[in-house]
């Protein structure tokens, strides 16, 4: 039976219409409910049933038709979210999904759908260009030039030439091929734990990827990832930053006495896969400096982390300090809602030398009308509701519910972030800080069975990561650490039960 005001609470089939409010209030329409059984049109029109097949839409398979569909058909490589009982989501609405039967999940995780799901204003923007015209990018276009202003108003003025593309695989993969061209040199310098992308270039400089695949590349150097929680260097250390841009140093000079040169640092600039890590402020100052030294450039990949999720500021860069500007930035994910939209900018210098080759670049689909009205509108909304301060104002709550919580539950070791980018590191013992992997994938699976989607991160998989959408509120925060406190006292309770039959069984 489902405790009192969590399930029937959550699970409501149908929500109030009318016009998106702003963060903090925002309520859906009612969900897509198709009935899986009843008479196809065209049987219904005594139609043949070849006849008039494109207009018909298949009545609504089951969830478990789909899964045995998704099995013969696609490719068992590309995984599920809860892949021993998956979730069929069949629409969505700002900070919430709805399944085949109109349940309603709270998504603590879909930072792609940065200003909510399905925003009104995103979609009336996408459908208003695609009645008009959509291109690529070699006719002269508004679109393409406003759009590319507007993100200039957010960025550090040498930050001012940019480039478009369709995913943020492809925009890190651009910025390799222009750190290369603009320095002729070809070693890269990654974070441990790092993901970039999914290309061929880009699995060789992921240790998250090429750890499990062909190993690490002669021209690939990769430093520890800058924790102060269970990195190398520690909250105790006496200069943590120093020490962590010192090992890049090393790895310089390590790399130049083989002969090698370095054409870039790369990193995310909150690093997302390698635990939700929040590097300390003046590491990246540091680093620039030893790799800019070398005749490196420093590349900051913004895919997960851009677009004012982190609260203070519109770049996560930013919390670096003002003194700290990248050579070029990656963009992807957040930037279209949803739509495949990416970008490159970088400054006047590297753009140049790239172009210098004489060899054009042209991306088919990047910069099309239609990409560049959804990327202006998600800028419109972002800052028609101020979704930056909103990030920063449930951010800050939800950190201290669940810094709160940390005193009451021993399992949670550590709460860091900024803004809606927040990881709660669970473990197994407090001295030795053993990533509580086990554990924290129980608590998934069972905060999926309230209605609460979130998943894990971190090199132990024992990270519970929040990007939300940016509408995400203060109720959600309140609903979220509430059902985790719950939950983990439930656990403890069991384990406690456990613990007192094996002492009386022995």
């Amino acid at each position: 039976m489902d405790p009192p005001g969590t399930r029937a609470q959550r699970c409501r089939l149908h929500g109030p219409q009318g016009e998106r409010p702003g963060p903090g209030s925002f309520r859906p329409g009612p969900p897509c409910v198709g009935s899986s059984s009843g008479t196809a049109p065209a049987a219904r029109r005594g139609e043949r049933p070849h006849e008039g097949r494109a207009a018909m839409r298949p009545a609504q398979r089951s969830r478990h038709e789909t899964l045995a569909l998704r099995q013969q058909l696609i490719g068992s490589s590309c995984k599920l979210f809860f892949s021993h009982d998956p979730v069929k989501i069949v629409k969505a609405k700002g900070q919430y999904m709805y399944d085949e039967n109109g349940r309603q999940y709270l998504d603590c995780i879909n930072n792609v759908a940065h200003v909510g799901h399905c925003h009104p204003d995103v979609v009336k923007a996408a459908h208003e260009q695609n009645q008009l015209l959509n291109t690529n990018s070699r006719y002269l276009h508004d679109n393409l030039v406003d759009y590319a202003k507007r993100l200039s108003e957010t960025l550090p003025e040498k930050l001012c030439t940019f480039y478009f593309l369709n995913s943020g695989s492809e925009a890190n993969d651009l910025a390799l091929r222009m750190a290369r061209q603009y320095t002729k040199h070809e070693d890269v310098i990654v974070l441990d734990h790092a993901y970039h992308g999914h290309l061929t270039s880009l699995i060789d400089i992921s240790p998250y990827k090429f750890r499990n695949l062909e190993g690490q590349k002669e021209w690939v150097h990769v430093a520890s990832v800058p924790d102060t929680y269970r990195g190398l260097y520690r909250e105790d250390h006496e200069d943590s930053v120093t020490a962590y841009a010192n090992e890049v140093e090393n790895i310089i000079e390590q790399a130049h006495k083989k002969g090698r040169k370095i054409a870039a640092f790369f990193a995310e600039s909150l690093p997302s896969v390698g635990g939700q890590i929040i590097p300390p402020t003046g590491y990246f100052q540091k680093v620039a400096e030893h790799v800019r030294k070398a005749g490196g450039v420093f590349v900051a990949d913004e895919i997960q982390v851009g677009f004012g999720r982190v609260g203070k500021h519109f770049w996560a860069f930013q919390l670096q300090g003002e003194d700290f500007i990248p050579d070029i930035v990656t963009m992807g994910k957040p930037i279209g809602n949803g739509h495949p939209l990416a970008c490159v900018t970088t400054t006047k210098q590297i753009a140049e030398a790239f172009a210098a080759t004489g060899v054009e670049y042209f991306n088919t689909f990047g910069g099309n009308p239609v990409s560049c009205a959804i990327g202006l509108a998600v800028l419109d909304v972002i800052e028609k509701e101020h979704l930056q301060a909103h990030a920063a104002e449930v951010g800050n709550f939800l950190m201290k519910l669940f810094k709160e919580l940390k005193t009451k539950h021993p399992i949670i070791g550590d709460v860091r972030g900024s803004g809606l980018f927040i990881g709660v590191d669970l473990i197994k013992d407090q001295a030795e800080r053993t990533p509580a992997t086990a554990e924290a994938e129980y608590l998934i699976t069972r905060l999926k069975e309230e209605y609460i989607l979130l998943s894990t991160d971190g090199p132990g998989r024992n990270v519970l990561k929040f990007k939300p959408p940016m509408c995400f509120n203060m109720e959600d925060a309140k609903l979220v650490v509430d059902t985790i406190d719950r939950l983990l006292t439930d656990m403890e309770e069991q384990r406690l039960n456990q613990d007192k039959t094996s002492t009386c069984s022995t």
